[in-house]
């Protein structure tokens, strides 16, 4: 789960992931640092070019929409996700979001086998506008 927005101090460095001829993405690493009373967190996350987010946490990524791209989109109305035990490579649609405004889909940032999703997404899409890197990831892949 998130950590609450107390105290952050962000650095970027640029990155360059090329995985297969076909399938070349750009990434920005974020580690971010948040502090609070006496605990110190440190998390390491990815962004991709089409607005994904990943999350590494040793073999498992938590993947999601950005806040830019969830803020471009407007209120979500519906979100599909795939089924657990579905399998992906980078640059496949694993899943699509609907909005007032648009549709679209989302893009893995990963190669892996989803093990979980968000169910709370079935009911409560707009759980994506109000923590779109947060409460509102999408899947985890393994």
């Amino acid at each position: 789960l998130p950590l609450p927005h107390i105290a952050t101090i962000s650095t970027m460095f640029a990155l360059r992931r090329i995985s297969a001829p076909a399938a070349r993405q750009a990434w920005s690493k974020t580690v971010a640092t948040t502090q609070f009373a006496s605990v110190r967190a440190l998390s390491t996350n990815y962004y991709s070019k089409d607005h994904e987010w990943l999350e590494v946490d040793g073999t498992t990524a938590r993947v999601g929409i950005t806040e830019f791209a969830q803020d471009a989109l407007g209120d979500l109305v519906y979100v599909e996700l795939p089924e657990v035990g579905d399998e992906f490579e980078i640059g496949d649609s694993f899943a699509s979001v609907e909005s007032v405004k648009a549709a679209s889909d989302v893009y893995s940032p990963c190669d892996g086998v989803v093990v979980a999703i968000n169910e709370e997404l079935a009911d409560d899409p707009a759980l994506v506008n109000a923590d779109a890197e947060g409460r509102g990831l999408l899947v985890e892949f393994k």
